[in-house]
This record gives structure tokens, C-alpha cells and sequence, in this order.
């Protein structure tokens, strides 16, 4: 019997998209495109952030005045309730995409653990 998971995991997707997390973390990106310094200081604190994923994933040294840079920009970004509420809901989003790994995990968890 073959399985096509991709057909189950573009209806997981279709379902993803209509959660309330999702549709929260929508509407909080759209109030801060909606204002300008917010979203100003996100795009600066989102360029930042990635500048410093790359270099850590290309194995170069992160320097500690763009480690102290990111971190004063990322207390400005949190200061600002849109960005705020963008970042908290965000976080709830990965809640439950962290849900959705513990579940798609689940069975190779068992395996593992039929070899004790």
C-alpha cells in the first residue's frame, strides 16, 4: 500500500492556515506594515537578526559590538506594543507548531523506545 503523505500535509497546511494562531499572527503583521515606525524598526531588527544567523551558520564569529547592536535593537523592537504583540503571537504559533512535531514524532519516539 503506497501513502502519499504530501496530500495530508497540504490539507495540514490548508487546516494550519485557519487556526486562530495563525490568523493572530496575521493581523499583528499587518498593524505593523500599518505603522511605519514599527515597522521600520522590525525590518531593522529582522536584518540584524538574519545577518547574524548566516554568519553563525557559515561558521565566522559572531563580534560582540554586533552581538551588543542586536541586543539593544531587539529591547527598542520590544518596546514597541505592535511589535510586541506581532513577537507574542508568533510565539504562540510556534507552540503549536512545536504540538504538530511532537505528534508527527510520535511514532518514531516509538520505535526508539521499543528498544529498551
Amino acid at each position: 500500500m503506497t501513502v502519499n503523505i504530501y496530500d495530508d500535509l497540504n490539507r495540514l497546511e490548508s487546516t494550519f492556515r485557519k487556526t486562530n494562531e495563525f490568523a493572530k499572527v496575521q493581523q499583528a503583521v499587518i498593524e505593523v506594515k500599518e505603522d511605519t515606525e514599527a515597522f521600520e524598526l522590525f525590518k531593522s531588527f529582522r536584518k540584524i537578526q538574519v545577518t547574524l544567523q548566516e554568519k553563525q551558520m557559515q561558521g565566522e564569529e559572531v563580534l560582540p559590538e554586533e552581538l551588543e547592536y542586536a541586543q539593544k535593537t531587539a529591547q527598542i523592537a520590544q518596546q514597541n506594543p505592535k511589535i510586541m504583540k506581532m513577537l507574542e503571537a508568533e510565539m504562540k504559533l510556534s507552540g503549536l507548531i512545536e504540538e504538530v512535531n511532537r505528534v508527527l514524532m510520535k511514532p518514531v519516539q516509538e520505535i526508539y523506545e521499543s528498544i529498551d
